[in-house]
């Protein structure tokens, strides 16, 4: 009967969420950063947001390369360098834009999702009260505060901060694939669950195995170039982007390598061996051991390179094999029938 509830809720709730933000707010709404939304919870005590169903553009880390850490509050800390651009989590309307005594430079974002998003300790603020934003539009500089140079960020809904890391992997950076429920309480609080998580079968699972450049296009596929052989698939998007690990493995080498640049190598146990190259910054060791969706280097042009891009190799016995084989780079997916499931998990089938 739970279920039911929960379903018949969810239901009920989907024609507010998603309908466009609005672009008109009071003053009291453009003042003040925690505050109710109007309408959100009119029709119903309760919405769902499935973040298993978007596409890449429609969701940005704020901080891409940033460093994110879950303070006590559920306020995150992303720390980067000086100058870096703060974007935009989702696509929304800025409904407070300001200078705060207590927060600095703060932005908050309202998203059609039922969602806002707040961006503090920003040196300057590039949008206004009313514009409307797209996710990974630039909105903000980041800050700097006593020699550190971070961003605070945090989710609320209706005015009530919530767990993010419910919503958002802070070592990946990536949304989590699956459907959250919010219903608000009777003391203006909101209670956040999960009801529906991927299942491990199902190639959208991200827990063993990850894209290593979401958001990438191919540049230059794996096989013969120019009469030379092209042992990977080389990736773009921009300069240094998150890149992140395919599987779980090792860090069997981390450093610069001949026209690789600066190269990762990491052993998996399901049998491949995956490199990453052209890295403007490595940020993983030999002997660390890594998760599917850590990130483990950023995107650069060092080594033989004409543009910032990752190139990616999937080995086998130091053998390059296609890349293509194990994932669809048009989809970044996995293909699931390159593998087969053991008690222990996945391997490659030979």
């Amino acid at each position: 009967m739970k279920k039911i509830r929960h379903l018949l809720l969810a239901i009920t709730a989907m024609v507010a969420i998603t309908s466009c933000a609005q672009s008109q707010f009071s003053d009291l709404e453009k003042q003040q950063v925690s505050i109710e939304e109007p309408g959100l919870f009119e029709k119903s005590d309760a919405f769902t947001v499935d973040f298993s169903s978007g596409r890449d553009k429609d969701y940005c880390f704020p901080l891409p390369v940033g460093k994110a850490r879950m303070m006590s509050d559920y306020t995150v800390e992303i720390e980067t360098q000086r100058g870096d651009a703060v974007k935009s989590m989702f696509a929304g309307v800025v409904r407070l834009s300001r200078y705060s005594a207590t927060l600095g430079h703060v932005i908050v974002v309202r998203h059609g999702n039922g969602l806002e998003t707040v961006y503090s300790n920003n040196a300057e603020n590039l949008v206004k009260s009313g514009d409307r934003v797209k996710a990974g539009q630039t909105i903000a500089i980041v800050g700097t505060e006593k020699g550190r140079t971070f961003c605070r960020f945090s989710i609320m809904v209706n005015g009530s901060r919530i767990n993010p890391s419910i919503i958002v992997s802070l070592e990946s950076h990536r949304l989590r694939p699956q459907v959250v429920l919010f219903q608000r309480t009777a003391n203006w609080k909101v209670n956040v669950s999960v009801l529906k998580e991927p299942m491990v079968e199902e190639p959208v699972n991200r827990v063993w195995w990850c894209y290593p450049l979401p958001g990438a296009k191919v540049i230059s596929p794996y096989g013969n170039r120019g009469g030379r052989r092209h042992s990977g698939v080389d990736l773009k998007t921009v300069n240094r982007d998150n890149i992140l690990a395919a599987f779980d493995g090792e860090v069997v080498f981390s450093g610069p390598f001949s026209g690789y640049g600066n190269l990762v190598r990491i052993r998996h146990d399901n049998g491949l061996e995956t490199y990453y190259s052209h890295n403007s910054k490595n940020l993983v060791k030999v002997g660390d051991q890594v998760k599917a969706g850590d990130v483990i280097a950023l995107t650069g042009q060092t080594g033989r390179a004409s543009t910032p891009h990752l190139h990616f190799e999937t080995r086998i016995n130091g053998q390059a094999v296609n890349p293509n084989i194990y994932f669809d780079h048009e989809t970044h997916t996995l293909r699931l029938e390159a593998f087969s499931k053991k008690r222990d998990g996945y391997v490659i089938k030979r």
